[in-house]
C-alpha cells in the first residue's frame, strides 16, 4: 500500500480541502498510535524494567518513518487557496502532531543514549559513558519543556537517569581508589615524624600486553569522566587535602623528611616519605623545601615508564582550566603560607651583613614559582611567597625587632642580684662607625680648639662607682648592637630598629618595677641595685642618640634620634624605688624603738632590758643595711641613706626623752648608757667601701650625714651634767646647748632631771 506522503506527491499539487483534512486526520491517528506504543515501551523498559529489545528497535524505526512523513506533509501545506479559519484548524492539528513527533524523537535519542552508555560502561570507556549520559540528560531536559509530555513517563526517565549517574560515579570512584592508593598512618597515632614515615602514594596505570600504553591512560579517562559529570572538583579537593596534610606540609616542617619516587615497570609510580639519617638541622633551607615539593608535584604532573610519559593532570580540564591549575589553586594558598611560616621566616638573616646572601633565596623562590607555572600549577606573576622573599629588608627589620624585644624582656625578667662593678673610668663598648660628614668634622675640630682657663675634672661627667645588674649591662649592649644594625640600613628599616631600641627602654620602665615589685620592697639589696640600674641607663641615654644620630638616615640624622626625653623618667623611677625601700626601713626602725616603753622608768629592770634591746636591734638593723649596701650604692648615696636612717632613729630617741617629765638619777644613768651606745656604734654603720681602712673617713663625717647628731650628743652630755654645767653650756643662749635646743626644751630637761630646789630655780632663770 502506497504511503500517505506518496499519495500527496502523486497529486497535481492542488489538493481539495476534504483530501487535506482527511490526510491530516490519518496522520494524527498514526502519530497517536505510535506515541502510545513508544510510551508503553519506554514505561515497560524504564518503569517496569521489562526486556523488549526487538520491539523497541522496531518502534524506533517506526518513529523515524512517521517523522519523515510529517516533514513531507509540512512542506506541502497550502497557503492562500483555503479559507483562513479552516487553515488555522488544520495548522493547529499539524503543530500538535509535530510536538508529539518531536517528543518521540527525544525519547528515541534518550533510549539510544542509555543503550550506548550501558555498552561503554561495560567496556570501561568512561569518557564515552559520561558523554552518553550527558546526551540522555539533554534529551530529558528537552522532554520536560514539551507540554504534551507525560509526567509518569518523565518521572521514570528521571529516576533511571539518576540511578545510572550514581552507577557511573560509583564505578569512577572505584577506579580512582584502585589507581590512586594512599597508605596513611592510623588516625589514633599522634602526628609526628615517625607517623609520617608510613605515608605512601601509589599511582597505578594499565598497559597492553606488548608493553605499549593504552591511549588514553585509564586514570586520565577516569578524571575526564569525573570532570564531565561535575564531580572532579570535589574529588581533587579531597585528594589535595590528604596531599597537603600528609605529604607536602610534613616535607616543609621536618628537615629530616624527604620523598622517594619509585618507578615500577608496567605498574605505576610510588611516592613515599623517608627519613634522612644524617640530618640534624632544626629547619629546612628554602632550596631543600623547594626541591622536595617540586619532586612531588612533578611526579603528579607526569611520571616515567621507560620512554613513555603519562600526563595525568595536564590532559584533563574542567571548562577552560587544566586540572593542574585547579589543583594548584586549591593547595597554593595553604602550602605557600606553610613555606613562609615554617621555612622562609627562619631563613631571614639576623644580621644586616647577611642580607646580600639572601638574594640566593630570592632566586630560588623565583625558580620554584617558574617551575610551577610551567606545569600550570600556578597562575599570575606575583604571589605572596615571592613578595615575602623579596621584602627581606622589611622582614629582617621585623624579625630583628621581635628578637630584640624578646631578648630584652628575657633580660628584664631575669634575676637582678647578679651584678657587675661599674667604675668611673668604665665606658660603653661603642662600635666603630663610619666617619661623619666633613661639616661635622669641622665643627668637632672647632669645639676641641676652644679652651677655658678652668678645666673640669676628668671624672666630672662620669658615673660614680657602683654595682648594676649584669642583665642591665647586657640590655645596654643589646640596644647598642641594634642601633649598629640601623646604621647603613634603609630608612624604613633604620626607623623600625631605632624605635625598637626606644621601646626596649620604655619596656624596662614599665615591666621591671611591676615584675619585681614584691622583691624590690622586700630586699633592700635589690632596691639599691634597681636604683643604680635606672641611674646607669639614664646616664647613657643622655649621649646615646648623639653618638649614633649623625650616622643614621634621615629624618633620624636631623635630630629625631634622641633618648634625652627618657632620662627624667628613669631618674624618677630609680629614686622612687629606693625611697620606697627607705620608707620600709624607716618604719622598721620606728617599730623597734616603739618596744622601748618610751624610755621611761628605766630603773625597772624589765623596762631597761626592753629599751636596751630596742637600741641594740636598731644598731643591728643599721649595720645589716650598711653591709648589704656596701660596695653597691655610690658612696655619696650610701652615706646619705645611712645618715637619714640613723637620723630617724636618734630623732625618735630624742623625742621620747624630751617627753619625759621625771628622770631620776638612776634613769638618767641608764639613758646616758643607751645613748652612749648609739654614739659609739652609730658611726660604725658607715662602711660604704669593702676596704675597712678607707671607711674611717666617712665614719668621722657622721655629722655631715646625720642632721640631729650634734643635738643627740648635747642631750647625752646634759643627761650626766649638773646644773652649773648646763648653765655654762647654755652661755646666755650663745653656747653649744643653745644651738641645738630651745630655752623651753632645756628648761623641761632641767625640771625632769633635778628636784625643785632653790639652785634649780636660779638655773632656770638663767635659761632665757
Amino acid at each position: 500500500m502506497a504511503s500517505f506522503v506518496t499519495e500527496v506527491l502523486a497529486s497535481s499539487g492542488k489538493l481539495e480541502k476534504e483530501d487535506l483534512s482527511s490526510k491530516i486526520s490519518k496522520m494524527s491517528r498514526k502519530v497517536e498510535d505510535t506515541k502510545e506504543e513508544v510510551c508503553d515501551m519506554i514505561n515497560k523498559k524504564y518503569g517496569d524494567f521489562l526486556p523488549s529489545l526487538q520491539g523497541s528497535e522496531e518502534l524506533m524505526v517506526q518513529v523515524d518513518e512517521v517523522s519523515k512523513e510529517m516533514d513531507a506533509l509540512k512542506n506541502f501545506f497550502p497557503g492562500s487557496d483555503f479559507k483562513q479559519s479552516l487553515c488555522l484548524i488544520l495548522k493547529q492539528q499539524l503543530e500538535k502532531n509535530t510536538v508529539i513527533i518531536t517528543m518521540l524523537g527525544h525519547l528515541k535519542e534518550f533510549h539510544n543514549a542509555m543503550e550506548e552508555f550501558s555498552k561503554a560502561l561495560l567496556e570501561k570507556k568512561y569518557v564515552e559513558a559520561a558523554n552518553q549520559l550527558g546526551r540522555a540528560r539533554a534529551n530529558m531536559h528537552s522532554l520536560k519543556g514539551l507540554k504534551s509530555s507525560q509526567l509518569p513517563l518523565l518521572s521514570a526517565l528521571s529516576s533511571e537517569l539518576t540511578v545510572q549517574r550514581e552507577n557511573l560515579i560509583y564505578h569512577l570512584g572505584d577506579e580512582w581508589k584502585r589507581l590512586v592508593i594512599w597508605k596513611l598512618p592510623s588516625s589514633k597515632e599522634p602526628a609526628g615524624l615517625k607517623s609520617f614515615l608510613k605515608v605512601e602514594l601509589n599511582l597505578t596505570y594499565v598497559c597492553s600486553k606488548d608493553g605499549e600504553t593504552k591511549p588514553p591512560a585509564l586514570l586520565c579517562c577516569v578524571l575526564q569522566a569525573l570532570a564531565i559529570q561535575g564531580d572532579l572538583q570535589n574529588k581533587i579537593k579531597l585528594f589535595s587535602q590528604v596531599l597537603l596534610k600528609n605529604m607536602l606540609k610534613p616535607l616543609v616542617m621536618f628537615p629530616s623528611l624527604s620523598v622517594r619516587v619509585t618507578e615500577q615497570q608496567g605498574e605505576g609510580t610510588i611516592l613515599a616519605l623517608q627519613c634522612l639519617e644524617n640530618s640534624k638541622e632544626e629547619r629546612s633551607t628554602p632550596s631543600q623545601v623547594y626541591s622536595k615539593l617540586l619532586l612531588v608535584l612533578q611526579t603528579l604532573h607526569s611520571h616515567l615508564l621507560g620512554t613513555v610519559r603519562y600526563c595525568y593532570f595536564s590532559d584533563v580540564s574542567i571548562g577552560d582550566k587544566k586540572l593542574s591549575a585547579i589543583l594548584g589553586e586549591i593547595i597554593w594558598t595553604e602550602i605557600s603560607q606553610c613555606i613562609i611560616h615554617d621555612c622562609l621566616l627562619y631563613s631571614i638573616p639576623t644580621n644586616s651583613s647577611q642580607l646580600e646572601k639572601y638574594n640566593t633565596v630570592i632566586r630560588e623562590t623565583e625558580e620554584f614559582e617558574k617551575s610551577l607555572k610551567e606545569m600550570q600549577y600556578l597562575q599570575g606573576d606575583s604571589t605572596d611567597l615571592l613578595k615575602y622573599a623579596r621584602d627581606v629588608n622589611c622582614h629582617f627589620a621585623s624579625k630583628k625587632c621581635k628578637d630584640v624585644i624578646v631578648a630584652a624582656r628575657k633580660l628584664m625578667t631575669s634575676k637582678m642580684h647578679n651584678t657587675v662593678k661599674i667604675a668611673p673610668q668604665s665606658k660603653l663598648r661603642l662600635p666603630k662607625l663610619p666617619a661623619p660628614s666633613s661639616a661635622v668634622k669641622q665643627e668637632s675640630t672647632k669645639e676641641i680648639t676652644i679652651e677655658n682657663a678652668k678645666q673640669l675634672s676628668v671624672w666630672s661627667l662620669c658615673l660614680p662607682a657602683c654595682r648594676i645588674s649584669e642583665s642591665v649591662q647586657q640590655l645596654m649592649e643589646l640596644a647598642l648592637n641594634t642601633l649598629c644594625e640601623a646604621v647603613g640600613s634603609s630608612t624604613p628599616c633604620a626607623l623600625q630598629l631605632f624605635f625598637t631600641v626606644r621601646n626596649i627602654f620604655q619596656l624596662f620602665h614599665d615591666v621591671v618595677p611591676t615584675y619585681h615589685k614584691e622583691n624590690l620592697l622586700k630586699f633592700p639589696h635589690l632596691a639599691a641595685i634597681q636604683h643604680n640600674n635606672c641611674m646607669y641607663l639614664a646616664h647613657h641615654l643622655l649621649t646615646l642618640g648623639h653618638h649614633f644620630g649623625a650616622h643614621l638616615p634621615q629624618p633620624l640624622s636631623d635630630g629625631v634620634a634622641t633618648f634625652v626625653d627618657m632620662v627624667p623618667g628613669f631618674r624618677k623611677l630609680g629614686a622612687q624605688c629606693f625611697l620606697a625601700q627607705m620608707n620600709v626601713q624607716r618604719a622598721e626602725l620606728l617599730e623597734r624603738l616603739s618596744t622601748a616603753h618610751n624610755f621611761c622608768n628605766l630603773d625597772d629592770e624589765d623596762n631597761y632590758i626592753a629599751a636596751s634591746k630596742a637600741v641594740r636591734q636598731v644598731i643591728h638593723q643599721l649595720k645589716q643595711l650598711g653591709t648589704v649596701w656596701q660596695d653597691v650604692l655610690p658612696v655619696s648615696i650610701y652615706c646619705k641613706a645611712m645618715g637619714n636612717l640613723l637620723n630617724t632613729a636618734i630623732t625618735e630617741v630624742i623625742a621620747k626623752i624630751m617627753m619625759l617629765e621625771d628622770i631620776s638619777s638612776e634613769d638618767g644613768e641608764h639613758l646616758h648608757t643607751l645613748c652612749q651606745t648609739i654614739i659609739e656604734e652609730g658611726p660604725l654603720v658607715f662602711i660604704p667601701l669593702a676596704e675597712e681602712n678607707k671607711n674611717k673617713k666617712y665614719q668621722e663625717e657622721v655629722p655631715l650625714y646625720v642632721k640631729k647628731w650634734s643635738t643627740f650628743k648635747e642631750l647625752v652630755i646634759v643627761l650626766r651634767a649638773n646644773l652649773q654645767e648646763i648653765v655654762d653650756r647654755w652661755a646666755d643662749g650663745k653656747g653649744p646647748l643653745a644651738v641645738e635646743f630651745s630655752s623651753s626644751e632645756v628648761k623641761n630637761l632641767i625640771r625632769a632631771l633635778f628636784q625643785n630646789t632653790e639652785r634649780r630655780a636660779i638655773a632656770l632663770t638663767k635659761i632665757k
